[in-house]
């Protein structure tokens, strides 16, 4: 575990130029290749933009495998809305459909589908036991086979048990929890559920690696063996949502004095090499 020992003012300068600065203040090194391939800045009001967002709700059948306790909703903006220039996923405690609980499970499958490239979330995270936000990636394809064997980025995981702590993680054939097997790294950050901070994923074809307002706690590599190690050789989606309970982050129970809580984002932007 890799803890930040920031002076505040350093803190604080590092998530206003993060998650405050504007597309054209990307001059920074490791951005001069790259070009700006799809984003959302939630700069309207209503639904997340169709153009964009698609709603996942298939695994509402099977609880997700997970054993998770939501219903995932969709096109309901009590569960996902756009307003004043940010995107709200809730998680609410109430009678829907034979569960206790409603959220929402964004993805950008067909929409925005990349390979390789600079992702960038700037969120601030829902607090609570028995929360699971997420911010990670898919195989739009699955041509290496169903879960795991296609793999799972996970650039930002949190659950509420675990408080400020950030998890990163890969899941591939050969490296997933299933088999006590996956590679992952954690980072605190003291004012996750506070402040917006800045979830980044940097892929290439030899490595990712993930960040949190620049600073990178974890990677991944290629090595050289085949999909079963490295399958991110191909397109991936991006996907956000707000899990309750579940084998994870249900672990210590759900606190249903919280609801409902929300985890925000500031905007979604993708780059890629020119």
């Amino acid at each position: 575990m890799k803890i930040k020992y920031l002076p505040i003012v350093i803190l604080l300068f590092s998530i206003v130029y993060s998650c405050q600065s504007s597309r054209s203040d990307r001059t920074e090194s490791g951005y001069e290749e790259y070009q700006l391939v799809w984003s959302d800045e939630f700069d309207y009001e209503g639904l997340p933009d169709s153009a964009k967002w698609s709603y996942d709700t298939e695994g509402n059948a099977w609880q997700w495998g997970n054993e998770e306790e939501q219903y995932y909703t969709s096109r309901r903006l009590a569960n996902a809305e756009v307003k004043d220039g940010k995107l709200f996923i809730t998680a609410i405690l109430e009678n829907y459909k034979d569960r206790n609980y409603t959220s929402a499970r964004l993805i950008t499958k067909e929409k925005g589908d990349w390979l390789y490239g600079k992702v960038e979330v700037c969120a601030k995270l829902p607090k609570g036991r028995g929360l699971w936000p997420a911010i990670w990636m898919l195989p739009t394809d699955w041509e290496y086979g169903g879960w795991p064997a296609s793999g799972e980025i996970d650039i930002m995981e949190n659950v509420g048990y675990m408080p400020d702590t950030i998890l990163a993680s890969s899941h591939t054939k050969t490296y997933n929890h299933k088999i006590g097997t996956q590679r992952s790294d954690t980072i605190v950050i003291p004012s996750c559920y506070d402040e917006f901070h800045l979830y980044q994923l940097e892929w290439e074809p030899e490595q990712y690696k993930v960040f949190v307002d620049g600073e990178h706690f974890f990677t991944f590599k290629n090595e050289g063996t085949g999909p079963d190690e490295w399958p991110y050789d191909k397109r991936f989606h991006l996907l956000l949502n707000l899990a309750v309970g579940g084998t994870w982050g249900g672990l210590e129970g759900i606190d249903t004095e919280i609801f409902p809580r929300s985890m925000e984002v500031d905007y979604v932007r993708v780059y890629q090499k020119k």
